[in-house]
């Protein structure tokens, strides 16, 4: 997935977080935790968006489907639909 920033007016930006672009050569940084992406006692994965005011994505049988669902989700919902 391509990582893209969302540039506010102020100046600040916002993405998520990714290693695509090194962020820490753009300033300072404040990252804070969008969701938690774990697996139930049958081994099914979640991902839990109520971080960022978000649903609970799944079950997915693979933690790397619901890591693309989270992903997904927060460029949608969270990254551009924020204001």
């Amino acid at each position: 997935m391509t990582q893209t920033i969302v540039i506010a007016r102020d100046g600040s930006g916002r993405c998520v977080y990714g290693e695509q672009i090194p962020l820490s050569e753009l300033g300072e940084l404040q990252i804070r935790r969008a969701s938690y992406v774990e697996p139930d006692e049958q081994g099914r994965w979640w991902a839990d968006l109520s971080p960022v005011d978000g649903p609970t994505l799944g079950p997915y049988a693979d933690r790397s489907d619901a890591l693309a669902a989270e992903a997904v989700w927060l460029c949608q919902h969270w990254l551009v639909g924020h204001h």
